[in-house]
């Protein structure tokens, strides 16, 4: 029904109330066009630097590797990333293959079509490093100070370094023949090639004054008593060595083993085969998948004698000529998970090379029961479907069935061995912290690694670098400061301008009105990477066309192939790919130079800064005498680095 003349409100008059002419529309428009607000050049943290554990400047070393920002003097671009990348991290090329990337998960290129390969370009980094012998600047000089590491993984490795490079010399007491802890002892050499890892670590001790005792274990060659008179501070980072065993009834039969266990004899040279041929490991993280990689390319060959027992060969007590050995044949090699494939936590390549070799994966069922035989040994595992209530885990009434299984191996959790330092115990298994690492009631203690919580190789290298920033309070007597709300590396206009020449100059002192035009200052420019991460909506997205990623070439088996395949199974980029890589970043918060802000302004207010006197971060500057506020600069720039808040 139409609505009467009389029930009708206008939503549109020619004249505001006390206006009785009618307005210019072409003016009208153009003072829509503008505004009191002009573009000030806004630093924020992007989200792979936000998600990064170790807190690496990733972007600042993207940067340097696609040729935007420069080194100065004769230094190559190569060695400039290099240092840029193990400011925070000196394990680039071992990280570069082995973590797990959350960076990649947060990188805001999946808004577009995929994510940047931020490992790939790191182990490109870190591996051309190695080639061509980088090396770090000499340490400072000697504070006087000496500091205990206990653990030599890659918490206390990382602790050592940052120690060393504010001055103060360590000490790293390990019970292992050799350092690197989970890196060395915990993944297999076809994930981390052992010469890789021992020469990113034989560059940190380079810098001296990082001692070694090997071979020794506090609380048992050495008393903490000993530890305190010696040392000014200790640094626990002893990481957790221990799994957890199967939570069922008869989770404890002999042949039921914990993966850190199994992984640890395969890489000390103890397990070269396995006299068995069914083997079931319960997990779905990426120890599991690296127990029952192993497990495939082992093999299995008939036991020589009724003692031969699977866990017997884990333990060192079995040994096989290499007669034997050659003729070992596949494993059947089953891992269950809780969760669904797409759920579990292990990284998504390594769960499709697992099942490219030939291990079978059962997602989404929960271990009921070990069945035993009449020996005690175990034979098999009881499964159901598994459903969550909440968070708990449980089985589904009338889905059980049985794996039979010769070796049972548990990858579901590990915990800290604190034998003799029951004292550091706090009734869990594991070591308190506070925020800044320090042990409570303890002082001069300090705590890193999965001693803590357990979690990523990269989160204990974070570790050490913010412990050794609380040591070094503590060793001058300070206390610590608070850590910024985005607690990584970043990028430094103070610093890039020093480095080039171009620092500002001192200041007079005298009350000045604006500073445009004076030297002692960046007029324009806000660091706000300490407190905010970039998001997405913030980019202009359409400025980035679709580019396909460059993957590394992997040469990992096939199920026919792995018996004995302990080749590394990826390669490296070459220098052109990790170049058209690093190009793929879309440097969040940061100027990459594209000129959309300089082309598009229509008062020609945005120029570039004068070659001699531009910088990374000073690209391009604003004559505010022609800036209207139209705010088409902040609008077209693909970086989010311009903010329409001049005048606020």
């Amino acid at each position: 029904m139409a609505t009467s003349s009389d029930d009708m409100k206008l939503t549109f008059r020619k004249y505001r109330d006390g206006d009785h002419e009618q307005r210019n529309w072409q003016s009208a428009i153009f003072e829509g066009d503008h505004s009191h607000k002009c573009p000030v050049y806004v630093h924020r943290t992007p989200p792979c630097q936000g998600s990064c554990p170790a807190g690496e400047d990733i972007r600042g070393w993207l940067q340097i590797v696609r040729g935007i920002e420069k080194p100065s003097g004769d230094m190559s671009w190569q060695e400039y990333a290099f240092r840029r990348a193990t400011d925070a991290n000196p394990f680039p090329s071992v990280m570069g293959r082995v973590c797990p990337a959350p960076c990649e998960s947060g990188c805001n290129r999946n808004e577009v079509e995929d994510f940047v390969g931020i490992n790939s370009v790191e182990q490109f980094i870190g591996d051309t490093a190695l080639t061509e012998g980088f090396t770090y600047d000499p340490a400072p000089a000697l504070s006087g100070k000496r500091v205990a590491i206990i653990g030599g993984g890659p918490g206390g490795m990382s602790a050592a370094y940052h120690l060393r490079r504010k001055g103060h010399a360590s000490t790293i007491f390990d019970d292992h023949e050799e350092l690197g802890g989970m890196m060395m002892y915990g993944i297999p050499e076809y994930r981390v090639p052992r010469p890789m890892l021992r020469g990113e670590m034989e560059r940190i001790t380079s810098l001296g004054d990082i001692e070694l005792r090997l071979n020794t274990r506090v609380g048992k060659d050495v008393s903490v008593e000993d530890i305190e008179k010696e040392f000014d501070a200790v640094v626990w980072a002893v990481g957790c060595q221990t799994g957890r065993n199967l939570p069922v009834p008869g989770g404890d039969a002999p042949n039921c083993i914990a993966g850190v266990r199994f992984l640890s004899a395969f890489n000390t040279g103890r397990l070269k085969v396995l006299p068995t041929d069914k083997i079931v490991c319960v997990g779905g993280g990426d120890t599991s998948i690296d127990v029952v990689s192993v497990a495939r390319r082992l093999g299995k060959i008939e036991a020589d004698n009724p003692v031969d027992n699977p866990e017997d060969a884990i333990h060192g007590y079995v040994a096989h000529d290499s007669a034997t050995a050659a003729v070992r044949t596949g494993a059947d090699v089953t891992l269950t998970s809780l969760f669904t494939k797409e759920k579990m936590t292990a990284t998504e390549h390594e769960v499709q090379d697992a099942l490219r070799e030939g291990v079978k994966i059962l997602d989404g069922v929960i271990p009921i029961e070990v069945v035993l035989n009449d020996k005690g040994r175990a034979i098999g595992l009881k499964m159901a479907q598994c459903q969550f209530e909440g968070n708990a885990p449980k089985p589904v009434e009338g889905t059980e069935f049985v794996l039979e299984a010769n070796l049972i191996i548990t990858a579901i959790g590990q915990g800290g061995d604190l034998t003799g330092l029951e004292f550091m115990d706090n009734g869990r298994g594991f070591i308190d912290s506070d925020k800044f690492y320090q042990v409570p009631g303890k002082s001069g203690h300090f705590v890193i690694g999965d001693i803590i919580r357990p979690h990523l190789l990269t989160t204990a290298i974070g570790h050490g670098r913010i412990a050794a920033d609380s040591i070094d309070y503590f060793l001058h007597q300070q206390e610590p400061i608070k850590r910024p709300r985005v607690d990584v590396h970043h990028f430094n206009l103070l610093n890039k301008l020093q480095e080039t020449g171009l620092e500002p100059e001192a200041y007079s002192g005298e009350q000045v009105r604006g500073t445009s035009d004076a030297r002692f200052a960046v007029h324009n420019f806000e660091d706000r990477s300490a407190q905010e991460i970039i998001s997405h909506e913030k980019l202009f997205k359409g400025h980035f066309p679709y580019v396909a990623r460059n993957l590394r070439e992997e040469h990992g088996p096939s199920a026919d192939e792995v018996i004995g395949h302990f080749e590394e199974r990826m390669r490296s980029l070459t220098e052109e790919k990790a170049v058209e890589e690093a190009k793929r970043c879309m440097s969040c918060g940061m100027c990459f130079e594209c000129d959309n802000c300089v082309i598009y302004c229509p008062q020609t207010a945005v120029f570039r800064v004068n070659k001699k006197e531009s910088a990374t971060g000073r690209y391009v500057d604003t004559d505010y005498n022609k800036c209207i506020g139209c705010h088409i600069c902040a609008e077209v720039c693909p970086t989010g680095y311009i903010d329409m808040a001049m005048g606020d």
